[in-house]
């Protein structure tokens, strides 16, 4: 769960950026920007890094209504193993995905991800649960994320890495590497399992 002073400046900044969209007054915008400006400062010092990598996180400051982010994922279950990727960032573990990409639809999307991360064709075929990332043990995030897991079926290739990653393989939950926790958590997988073992299965959103 995300810690509360977090989405304090997170609420904050999202109130200033959509002041300073809609705002005409110039007083009213030096307030919206001192807004910003004390919410940045909160967020580089909860997470001890300079103000200007804040500013660079959320470049869409201001240029539109402040709206949570969407990253999408797929599981590719194959005899009882799942589809992980490592990414070159942060050397661990992950689902294939990333962020959702204007003119494509989720399912396009995480299908996208998958060959490019992973060199497998594969088709979207159940969402198998929506989150919101703050709401869970994720690691902390200054931005804000809608988060879509998809069961995907895999069509044809070979797990191989791609651009944005160094490894891909097929792990079963007994021998799991090392997870990349700001992108999915364990439990992201076992829901993958229990979704695909069900026969009338149900999604889980918050």
């Amino acid at each position: 769960m995300e810690d509360l002073w977090l989405a304090w400046a997170k609420r904050l900044q999202s109130i200033a950026s959509n002041g300073l969209l809609f705002s005409s007054d110039e007083y009213d915008r030096e307030r919206y920007r001192e807004v910003a400006d004390i919410a940045n400062r909160m967020l580089s010092t909860l997470g001890s890094v300079p103000v200007g990598r804040i500013e660079a996180l959320v470049s869409d400051f201001a240029s539109g209504y402040a709206t949570p982010k969407v990253d999408v994922r797929g599981a590719v279950i194959c005899d009882d193993r799942i589809l992980l990727v490592r990414e070159a960032t942060d050397r661990l573990w992950t689902l294939p995905g990333g962020f959702a990409e204007v003119g494509c639809s989720p399912a396009e999307n995480v299908e996208k991800e998958i060959w490019e991360e992973a060199s497998i064709r594969a088709k979207a075929k159940s969402v198998y649960c929506i989150k919101h990332k703050a709401k869970h043990n994720y690691d902390p995030d200054i931005r804000d994320f809608y988060k879509i897991f998809f069961i995907c079926e895999g069509l044809e290739g070979d797990p191989e890495p791609g651009a944005e990653t160094t490894d891909a393989g097929f792990f079963s939950l007994e021998a799991l590497p090392p997870l990349s926790t700001d992108r999915v958590l364990e439990s992201d997988l076992l829901a993958a399992f229990r979704f695909k073992r069900d026969p009338q299965p149900i999604m889980e959103f918050d």
